[in-house]
């Protein structure tokens, strides 16, 4: 069906607004009049008295003989307010820009109800910052194909607001370890060697706050939770206002699905922290590890992250940046012709050096 659209318009000359983020604020590209967010918490409010459900929908029977019901899936269909463009978005896509005369719009029903999330950490980074990072992060790089640098060109980049889970938990953790402790002395005589071994028992209680569980589908986790961490201090309450001029999904994985993987963070970060309290030992064997949450509460949030799409011989290479911290991550093509010299140079270096080494000795005893 036909969904509707939200559009933010400037009270001074009807231009459409949008979030700023080095300003932090909605600001007219027209007549570049500011506004803080909070001007347009109104429109957030109505969004509490709507129940509208977003699978709960049919499809304009006009257009039922140019989709197949299989690509209707997943499907929205949005009319702008500004040209009467007509806009095809996937199901999860909350916040984009119109393609026909570029205005940001956000899909309003996406955060009705149920679906509406607690919090959203407002981007701090533009993209003009975005790219001045990926410019920095191939720079410097002796094994990247030189023709990636010189006539690589980004595909796409967007600003997307992801879907994360918070989640908040106490639990309690025991860890058993074996350890040594090695001791070495000598005599006139004598060299010796003392081996010590030890049972070490740790245990306590501790809480997690704002742990985070990528809620999108279309991100990977290990790439979002590589540009981590995000500082829930910055976060505010939820108001579509910092959407605007950004893209933004709503989440299609379920609180109960992301569960295990928050298990799998908070079990993680409990071992490691219970580890770290063993030391003095010359070696520690893990043996065995026990962790029990006994409460736990989420919340539903919007984190900002840059993303970066470009193509080199056929294959995709991602690359992300933390909207709020600038922290950037992503993985680089190798040059094989590179890296083949030079690990033929660093063997011949490590040769020469035994040479050497060899030439002494032998220079010594002679």
């Amino acid at each position: 069906m036909m969904s509707s659209l939200h559009e933010y318009t400037c009270p001074s000359c009807a231009g459409k607004v949008e979030f700023d983020a080095r300003l932090q604020k909605m600001k007219c590209p027209y007549c570049d009049t500011e506004y803080d967010p909070e001007v347009f918490r109104e429109f957030d409010d109505a969004l509490n008295e709507q129940t509208v459900k977003s699978d709960n929908f049919t499809w304009n029977e006009d257009f039922q003989n140019e989709f197949s019901e299989e690509e209707k899936k997943g499907m929205r269909s949005y009319i702008c307010n500004t040209c009467s463009g007509e806009i095809i978005t996937d199901d999860t896509t909350a916040a984009t820009g119109c393609p026909y005369c570029g205005n940001p719009v956000v899909m309003k029903e996406h955060f009705a109800g149920l679906l509406k999330p607690d919090y959203v950490i407002p981007f701090k980074f533009d993209k003009k910052q975005a790219m001045d990072a990926y410019k920095k992060h191939i720079t410097g790089k002796k094994l990247l194909p030189p023709v990636f640098k010189d006539k690589n060109h980004i595909d796409e980049i967007k600003g997307i607001y992801v879907p994360f889970w918070l989640f908040d938990a106490s639990v309690t953790g025991s860890a058993r370890y074996k350890a040594t402790a090695v001791r070495h002395w000598s005599d006139a005589n004598n060299n010796y060697t003392e081996t010590r071994h030890f049972s070490v028992l740790r245990s306590g209680a501790m809480d997690f706050s704002k742990i985070p569980v990528d809620g999108s589908e279309k991100m990977a986790d290990e790439l979002m939770e590589s540009v981590e961490p995000f500082y829930f201090s910055d976060a505010v309450d939820f108001s579509t206002a910092y959407l605007s001029g950004f893209f933004a999904d709503k989440y299609d994985v379920s609180v109960k699905n992301s569960i295990i993987r928050a298990n799998e963070r908070i079990k993680q970060s409990t071992t490691e922290t219970l580890r770290g309290t063993v030391g003095g030992y010359t070696s520690v064997t893990p043996i065995d590890s026990n962790v029990n949450m006994t409460s736990g509460s989420h919340k539903y949030a919007l984190y900002p992250v840059w993303i970066l799409n470009t193509t080199f011989e056929g294959e995709k290479y991602t690359f992300a940046m933390n909207g709020q911290t600038g922290k950037f991550v992503g993985d680089l093509p190798m040059d094989k012709g590179k890296f083949a010299k030079y690990f033929a140079v660093s063997a011949a270096i490590g040769s020469l050096i035994g040479f050497a080494a060899t030439a002494v000795y032998n220079l010594f005893i002679a």
